[in-house]
């Protein structure tokens, strides 16, 4: 078995792994400025999607263009989030060259792709071989997956992205399937994550302190999964927050999919509790003014409704930019992070509301990664999707662990 890196290699972002030419894991794109994609454009017969996130799923639909129509493996929350996404994607950039596909390509889905569940093995027939293809609960948001691929030599484990600890959305990863090689991401692997219910509190206390003071919270949040979350910790601490943006159609959306939920009914709860903003005849910019709780996408400032918000609470340090996750370099959420200030209209400006970071991550902590590898201390680890792949790689080889971190573009046999 020989796998190319096409993306996510030695960066977070537009993750892409080419199994022997023929079978795809993933396929998802950069947010940047401008966006960007894998590194090539790979015509494989068919693709298994970890989960229905823009940089593991985002350029899916290229992979449909012309008569190409290789087979889309999902589970079902990951098959509506990714076409949730496409549209997204097409409402930002569709039409110039920033967006690889068409609504067209987007609806030729539909003719391709076989949904699964977990833990029930189907068979891939890619480039003349039949592969046995199994998806675990990789407790990241809902629907996300462990993928183990097995060509009746070689098992590979593609962890996607993941988390070993419950969050209120989704429990923890329980999957460790025997497997020869192991691709895992990294993303925290520098990191420890404070205690879930620590941050909890600490960020429902500063909540509920600026609005008591007068201020405007503003909450950016990723559309799928952070959103949720937040909304579940702003209705076990009796706040009543608005939501905005992506994240109300995929509330929705993961609200269909209750076997994938934690607990679906809290979920119903916190929604009922959010009041849901439509934008129209300035609603946004009167609720900024209100000394209200805004949770809105995008979660890394890089569109969406928080640019109506931000403009009208940027001036006063009495409001209040809660950021609740990862900020890529290179985004306006790390400019704004490390900065203290925002690209508004096309100008920069300083913004001198307080900005406070939150580890309400959905991603395993240093802690985390180390106690899932464990159960692969004979395996072959490739380690991806981290700023620090080859540190990491480095300390596990430290500790007896066959690790690498390989390059954009590297081709690895296993």
């Amino acid at each position: 078995m020989e796998v190319e890196f096409l993306g996510g290699a030695r960066e977070v972002g537009r993750s892409a792994v080419l199994v022997d030419d023929a079978l795809l894991l993933d396929y998802g794109l950069l947010t940047a400025d401008p966006p960007r994609y894998p590194v090539r454009n790979p015509e494989p017969d068919a693709v298994v999607v970890s989960h229905g996130h823009l940089d593991h799923a985002g350029a899916v639909p290229a992979l449909l263009k012309g008569d190409r129509r290789p087979a889309v493996h999902w589970t079902p929350p990951t098959a509506d989030l990714t076409r949730t996404l496409a549209r997204d994607t097409l409402k930002l950039h569709g039409n110039s060259p920033l967006c690889p596909f068409s609504e067209e390509h987007v609806a030729r889905l539909g003719e391709v792709e076989d949904r699964h569940g977990y833990r029930e093995p189907f068979v891939v027939e890619a480039g003349g071989t039949e592969y046995e293809v199994t998806l675990f609960d990789a407790g990241h948001i809902p629907g996300s997956a462990h993928v183990l691929v097995d060509d009746g030599h070689t098992r590979l484990l593609y962890t996607g992205d993941f988390h070993t600890d419950d969050q209120r959305l989704v429990s923890g990863t329980t999957a460790r399937p025997d497997a020869d090689a192991v691709i895992c991401e990294s993303t925290y692997a520098d990191v420890t994550h404070e205690d879930r219910r620590a941050v909890e509190d600490r960020w429902a206390e500063s909540v509920r302190t600026t609005i008591w003071e007068g201020g405007t919270v503003v909450a950016p949040a990723f559309a799928i999964g952070r959103t949720q979350e937040l909304m579940l910790v702003a209705e076990a601490n009796d706040l009543t927050p608005y939501v905005d943006g992506m994240g109300t159609e995929v509330t929705r959306i993961v609200r269909r999919h209750p076997e994938f939920l934690r607990d679906a009914e809290a979920l119903r709860r916190a929604a009922g509790a959010a009041r849901f903003v439509t934008g129209r005849d300035g609603q946004r910019e009167r609720i900024a003014a209100d000394n209200e709780l805004i949770i809105t996408t995008s979660g890394m400032l890089a569109g969406g409704p928080v640019h109506s918000y931000l403009p009208e609470i940027r001036g006063s340090p009495t409001n209040l930019v809660t950021l609740t996750g990862y900020q890529v370099e290179g985004t306006p959420g790390r400019e704004l992070q490390e900065r203290g200030r925002l690209a508004i209209n096309g100008q920069v400006r300083p913004v001198s509301a307080r900005v406070e970071s939150y580890d309400f991550s959905a991603h395993a902590d240093r802690e985390g990664l180390e106690s899932f590898l464990d159960s692969y201390r004979d395996a072959r680890v490739l380690v991806n999707h981290g700023d620090r792949c080859e540190a990491f790689a480095g300390d596990l080889r430290a500790d007896g662990v066959d690790a690498s971190a390989p390059a954009i573009g590297e081709r690895v046999e296993l």
